[in-house]
């Protein structure tokens, strides 16, 4: 039986991740680091909390990933830890690049010293390309990140390949265009979107404060996206892949979407608010998810309007239970 090892396993894709092993025989370790509150929702709202074994450890801690693989013997491993919200990294740029940049050398340095033979996989990021130097992103354009996130991501990205052509390690990125699914967390424009229109359309919020709508992003469900990141680590030959659908779509088209759902009219409610710029903004991503088609024989099974659907659908019952089941809620997503 295979075992895997996923770091970030309480996050949107860990969580996912985590199932799709488990329901292909897997044995599932996840590291977590020790958190003051807990992180254990996504796993729970997915019914697979008492199928993993989750390990404590930390990815500046080379030490304690040494002895999360001793532990788990691993034949994969699924580097998804990272400080993964962008806006964040602004506030946060060196905690940013320790955990997302450095983090996933310490991973790989932990892989070659205990066992080069596990199969790895990083998770890059769109935010690599930034200031766009091509209509669509494939695995050749050139990367021009635009946030401290972006930027330690890079790193994560190009610390992989060097392992990968150094060493002769099983060592892939896939770098994933922007992926959400009900598990994704409120700071995320999706789910802040999602969750609003659910306490809209219950009463119990009145507008809802966004930057930048005319932002454009190529926009997925997360269960879908880490078929592909399973798929890259079950080929003869390790490489990079984009995951996208290929597909733009502006935050006001998302809104409208979402708030159509409900029957409400999204221009009622929406105020822009100049804090939510960013410093540096990235306009428009695209991608060319071609390669990954091809050769992982992946593809996109779920569209923009069944994804935007089923996140309202879900916080419009978790709003709706909030006061049922308290603020410590372990489905609240602000746990």
């Amino acid at each position: 039986m295979k075992s895997a090892l996923i770091t970030g396993i309480t996050g949107q894709d860990g969580a996912y991740l985590a199932k799709l092993l488990l329901n292909n025989g897997y044995n599932v370790f996840g590291i977590m680091a020790r958190r003051s509150t807990s992180t254990m929702w996504r796993l729970q709202f997915l019914g697979i909390e008492k199928e993993v074994q989750l390990i404590e450890g930390d990815m500046t801690d080379v030490s304690s990933l040494v002895r999360a693989l001793q532990v788990s013997k691993p034949t994969e491993v699924y580097n998804l830890a990272a400080q993964s919200f962008v806006g964040t990294s602004w506030d946060q740029p060196i905690t940013t690049a320790h955990i997302t940049g450095v983090g996933v050398l310490n991973m790989l340095e932990a892989i070659r010293l205990t066992d080069p033979s596990i199969r790895f996989y990083q998770a890059s990021t769109s935010e690599m390309f930034g200031l766009i130097q091509e209509p669509m992103q494939s695995e050749t354009t050139p990367f021009y990140p635009r946030s401290p996130y972006g930027v330690a991501k890079l790193y994560g990205h190009w610390i992989t390949v060097n392992y990968r052509e150094s060493f002769n390690m099983f060592a892939c990125s896939g770098i994933l265009f922007n992926h959400e699914s009900p598990l994704r967390g409120i700071e995320f424009v999706t789910r802040k979107v999602t969750d609003a229109v659910a306490r809209i359309k219950l009463g119990k919020q009145s507008e809802l404060r966004l930057g930048n709508i005319d932002a454009k992003r190529d926009w997925g469900f997360a269960g879908d996206y880490v078929k592909a990141m399973w798929l890259m680590l079950q080929q003869e030959k390790p490489d990079d892949y984009v995951v996208a659908t290929g597909k733009t779509t502006t935050v006001r088209d998302m809104c409208q979407i979402a708030f159509n759902h409900v029957g409400l009219n999204y221009e009622d409610y929406v105020v822009i608010d100049p804090q939510f710029y960013r410093p540096a903004e990235v306009d428009i991503l695209l991608g060319d998810s071609s390669k990954a088609q091809q050769n992982l024989g992946w593809e996109i099974e779920t569209s923009l309007e069944q994804l935007i659907h089923m996140m309202v659908e879900a916080d419009l019952h978790r709003v709706g239970n909030e006061h049922k089941e308290g603020s410590a809620s372990l489905l609240h997503l602000g746990a």
